[in-house]
């Protein structure tokens, strides 16, 4: 058997073998176990959401957070907070596929591992959806030491990979993450959603439980107020055109930047009109090559900006374009919403009226729904939204109004009334 740990403890690269629960002391076992590859310091939104969450639970019950990002075990402060204990984890550049899924895999073997020597029968184990190996990892190895199960979900497979194009609907590939799927579901105790759009796609499956699935939004990351657009900023001042349309973010697989080119291409001639787009990802290197290869004198692309000057470019223009693919209602997360409506800017958003965004945009009366990929429908939403710059601002100042529903503290209060019934229900 000691063979067998020491094995282990080269298998999770840490001395000690904190995430198998080896340490030289009897640890005491957690009452809440948070599974993930990104948390603080990543800077990605899905880190900083996810260690809000931890800090929330730390205050009712004791937490450990098994964590593969570089550098996260120095979050470890004190009491009421969580203990993170950080596993070895590769992490290969996001368009090599198959070493990502290489790295993913042994990543999940680690943080099963973790989670099989940690937990015991009345602890809730909890795990996210990136990557897409791991929540089947984790349910299982809490399953089968007798623990609550719960899912953060933020990307669906596979459906995020048919609305990328990358699985057809009766692929084998769709087939078993769809039997995947079927056992996952059905195993976990509570099932958070940020969007109204999932429960729909996750109720396809038999015998998931519609009381067991908990819609729990996301919430902004800036200070919420509406900003007056100010010609003079850094930002705004280098263009002369009266009415900026602006495009930012991650563009990944889910999203058609590529629509928001075509419709500055058809308002190509509208001198009032300037889009400034930024960003970063596979859809950021698509409108690279798309401008050098036409050079729109209405379009102008950035860098991204530092997080520190994020609310002043955000503030720079006047109405903010979110373009989704199709058939994404359900599978892509709208967290960037919540940052546009801080600042108090209106949205277009090309996506299905189903969807999260679309239901947040429209119930609010804070911008457009438009069609996804549709660069016509898009263009006339922005020349409605430019002829009438009063009534657009107005729809920014309802934005930052709408904003304040969106709190931290509303949020993660839900995700710690929910993980305490889950641990209650085993007493």
């Amino acid at each position: 058997m000691q063979q067998v740990f020491q094995a282990a403890t080269e298998f999770c690269g840490i001395s000690s073998c904190r995430c198998c629960g080896m340490d030289s002391g009897v640890a005491k076992a957690p009452s809440f176990i948070l599974a993930t590859e990104y948390y603080p310091p990543d800077p990605s939104t899905t880190a900083i959401y996810l260690g809000a969450i931890a800090n929330a639970i730390a205050l009712d019950m004791h937490t450990v957070v098994l964590s593969g990002t570089y550098g996260s075990a120095k979050q470890n402060s004190g009491s009421d907070t969580p203990d993170v204990v950080e596993i070895a984890n590769w992490r290969p550049p996001k368009q090599a596929l198959v070493r990502r899924l290489i790295a993913s895999s042994a990543l999940a073997i680690r943080l099963f591992w973790g989670v099989y020597r940690r937990a015991t029968p009345g602890d809730v184990v909890m795990s996210v959806t990136s990557p897409f190996t791991l929540p089947y990892a984790i349910t299982l190895a809490a399953r089968l030491r007798g623990a609550r199960t719960a899912l953060l979900i933020y990307d669906l497979y596979p459906e995020a990979l048919m609305a990328a194009g990358l699985a057809r609907p009766t692929s084998l590939v769709t087939r078993l993450l769809r039997m995947a799927n079927g056992w996952l579901f059905r195993s976990l105790d509570a099932i958070f959603v940020i969007g109204r759009d999932v429960p729909p796609l996750l109720l396809r499956y038999q015998h998931v439980l519609a009381d067991t699935i908990h819609f729990v939004p996301n919430w902004t990351l800036l200070p919420i107020g509406f900003r007056e657009p100010n010609d003079a900023s850094d930002f705004r001042n280098p263009f002369s055109a009266s009415f900026i349309v602006g495009l930012c973010g991650n563009l990944g697989f889910t999203h058609a930047p590529r629509t928001v080119f075509e419709a500055a291409r058809l308002l190509q001639h509208e001198r009032h009109i300037h889009f400034v787009l930024s960003g970063w990802g596979m859809g950021w290197n698509e409108l690279k090559a798309l401008h050098a290869s036409e050079n729109l004198k209405n379009v102008t692309l950035l860098d991204p900006v530092p997080e520190e000057q994020l609310a002043e470019f955000l503030a720079m223009a006047d109405v903010w374009i979110i373009p989704y693919r199709r058939n994404v209602a359900g599978v892509s997360i709208p967290s960037r919403l919540y940052n546009l409506l801080a600042v108090g800017r209106a949205v277009i958003v090309g996506t299905e009226p189903n969807s999260e965004a679309g239901l947040a945009v429209a119930e609010e009366d804070i911008g457009w729904v438009v069609p996804p990929e549709d660069p016509i429908n898009l263009a006339q939403a922005i020349s409605a939204a430019a002829s009438d710059r009063a009534e657009t601002l107005e729809r920014g100042r309802k934005a930052a109004v709408v904003a304040l529903k969106y709190s931290q503290q509303s949020s993660t209060q839900r995700y710690r009334d929910i993980v305490q019934r889950l641990r209650e229900s085993n007493d």
